[in-house]
């Protein structure tokens, strides 16, 4: 490991795994924490508990801002552990000088978004600091939400699991990117920001049968297989052409040599579901905004145990590895 931080580190991808794995992992082992869940699971088996930062640059973008994010990220982290959000904590770090009209507009999305997860800001903390001490704001949320379904965790997936999505992926970070760099498009891409509770809710109140969720963030789809492939040693074999892009995502890889599966998301999720129940999902989740390209994507095996392989229409496999290197810094 480097002898001091880079942007490389705070990317989601092998970079970040292997600074929080032989700092912090280290100093704060516990068995709640081995398990690597995006919440944890606390209080018997009751609660769900999970914190988060955000630092996004631009503030503002298409389809979502810091606020709609800071509340998202956090309950979309409760959500993937069976969980309703309940109660948030919210702490903002200010700049000083920054448009009290701005700070309005991001708590009013805040706010927003808080009543679609039917949750509440029940405390928080507010820091003013010189101009130039910080980008103008950053915010860190923290959830406890109550767990509506028990058992479901990114340890226990078999061979009788199938891999679903539940939307087109790499909205988000083809959005910061475009936004960051003012790149001119005319097409309608904007960020996959949204609250995820209600879409695992229905899947709960069918009762189907779900062994792990996790959202997409830093690192995207292929972190969060790798991870996966890892927990629970297994192989996962991802059909590339089953992957859903969107004609804007693909074009602005093509353009700029990034991988969409390694794009960050903030609306979009992975599942494991039993094979038995997979289908019934998607028609599900299909029900939902944006999600009319809810799809299976991959299936599990034992070929490669711990590792991810995608299978191209022609014939052809190759791993499909956890990211690594300066993807995109401050995307979330």
């Amino acid at each position: 490991m480097t002898k001091t931080i880079t942007l490389a580190q705070g990317n989601g991808g092998q970079e970040n795994n292997e600074l929080i794995t032989k700092v912090f992992y280290k100093a704060f082992k516990n068995e709640i924490l081995e398990r690597n869940e995006d919440a944890a699971v606390i209080h018997n088996g009751e609660l769900a508990f999970s914190t988060d930062s955000f630092t996004v640059s631009p503030l503002f973008f298409p389809g979502a801002d810091i606020g709609k994010l800071a509340v998202c990220g956090t309950c979309n982290d409760l959500a993937m552990m069976g969980a309703k959000p309940k109660y948030l904590t919210c702490s903002v770090i200010i700049e000083e000088g920054f448009a009290v009209r701005d700070l309005e507009k991001i708590v009013r999305s805040m706010k927003k978004e808080l009543e679609i997860n039917g949750a509440i800001v029940v405390s928080g903390d507010t820091k003013v600091v010189p101009k130039g001490s910080v980008d103008k704001i950053f915010i860190n949320t923290t959830g406890i939400g109550e767990i509506m379904k028990k058992g479901i965790s990114s340890n226990h997936i078999t061979k009788e699991d199938v891999i679903l999505v539940n939307r087109d992926i790499g909205c988000h970070g083809a959005t910061i990117f475009v936004a960051r760099e003012d790149i001119e498009m005319s097409s309608s891409l904007k960020s996959d920001c949204a609250s995820l509770y209600p879409q695992v809710k229905a899947l709960i109140d069918a009762n189907i049968q779900i062994t792990a969720l996790r959202d997409a963030t830093r690192g995207g789809v292929s972190a969060v297989l790798n991870e996966w492939a890892k927990q629970s040693d297994i192989c996962i074999e991802v059909e590339e052409e089953k992957l859903p892009i969107s004609n804007e995502v693909n074009g602005i890889c093509e353009m700029l040599g990034f991988e969409a599966s390694a794009l960050a998301n903030e609306g979009t999720f992975v599942l494991a579901i039993k094979e038995e129940d997979a289908s019934s999902a998607v028609e599900i989740l299909k029900t939902f905004e944006n999600g009319s390209r809810a799809t299976i994507i991959a299936k599990v095996t034992d070929t490669h145990k711990q590792k991810v392989i995608l299978n191209s229409s022609w014939g052809t496999s190759r791993f499909l590895d956890t990211p690594s290197g300066e993807l995109l810094p401050r995307i979330c």
